[in-house]
């Protein structure tokens, strides 16, 4: 890569405001070029009001940065690709999986490298987890993905909005990091989805996977925990066992801690997409995304009482 990255980066919210935007500034393969948002805008960067302007009107660019909620992304990811940049993907990927599907396709069509992030495989102890798991026959896995939804996404109205996935956001996260760190695909035995009286996606939701070899994977995941927030994954194999914690950060095999550093997922993940454009290739797992479709396809839904942010 003989020069930096010319980025656009759509959607200028918490995310791209606390993770994107300081990543680009730390990596010299890439520069922030301009930003599209209807809300925000930065002093230092050329804003547009839409994609579509930045593209017609804005400086060049070479890539785009999907940060916006995820069900306008599709439309802006095409656009982008049509054009011929280059798109990461801010997780999840879409609103489906034939979306992403779509994309891959696109990209592949127009030559150019398309990136469905999953920051939660880039955490500093996943990549130990996954050699620990090769090495052993696992017997269990149990998860549990309990935060504050007030605390963590306050205001956000789209979560609960069709196709915002709800206790999802947080949840494919967890999908994520098991479906990276297990050999073997999973399948959704059963799911319960709770939604709340006055929204249209899931408060909480108890997922039963289970491996083509039968290991059963449970998670629970749960947006109304104030007092025990914890973003775990427990791995049983025989007398032995790990735990993923803080979202894949930290781990324990036993009683003991291991320490191995902490890894900015955000930096990590822009030097992999600066690799992926580099040597001409993609990275699209739509695996997390489609086990969240399947436990809304057979999941019972229940309906609990209203939430009110």
């Amino acid at each position: 890569m003989s020069a930096p990255l010319r980025l656009g980066l759509v959607g200028l919210g918490k995310i791209a405001i606390d993770e994107h935007i300081p990543a680009i500034a730390s990596n010299p393969d890439f520069i922030l070029a301009a930003i599209a948002s209807r809300n925000g805008s930065d002093p230092q960067v050329p804003c547009f009001h839409d994609l579509a302007t930045l593209l017609t009107q804005g400086p060049e660019v070479d890539a785009v940065v999907m940060c916006q909620p995820p069900q306008p992304r599709f439309e802006a990811a095409r656009m982008a690709i049509q054009a011929g940049k280059h798109v990461f993907l801010e997780k999840p990927p879409g609103v489906s999986v034939s979306e992403v599907a779509a994309l891959e396709q696109l990209a592949r069509d127009h030559g150019v490298s398309l990136f469905a992030s999953w920051h939660s495989r880039f955490a500093s102890q996943v990549s130990y987890a996954r050699e620990w798991i090769s090495e052993r026959s696992i017997d269990r896995v149990t998860v549990a993905w309990c935060e504050n939804v007030r605390q963590w996404h306050p205001g956000q109205d789209w979560l609960w909005r069709p196709g915002g996935f709800g206790v999802f956001d947080p949840g494919i996260n967890a999908l994520s990091i098991i479906t990276a760190i297990l050999p073997e695909p999973l399948r959704m035995v059963s799911a319960e989805l709770e939604f709340p009286a006055n929204r249209q996606a899931p408060i909480a939701a108890s997922l039963q996977m289970e491996s083509p070899g039968g290991t059963p994977v449970d998670a629970q995941f749960d947006f109304r925990e104030v007092i025990r927030q914890r973003w775990d994954i427990r791995v049983d194999a025989g007398t032995e066992w790990l735990n993923l914690g803080q979202g894949g950060n930290i781990i324990k095999v036993g009683d003991e801690s291991v320490e191995l550093g902490i890894q900015g997922e955000y930096p990590a993940m822009y030097r992999h997409f600066a690799a992926l454009v580099n040597a001409g290739a993609s990275d699209v797992d739509a695996a997390p995304l489609q086990l969240v479709a399947d436990a809304f396809m057979i999941g019972h839904h229940r309906v609990v009482e209203p939430f009110i942010d």
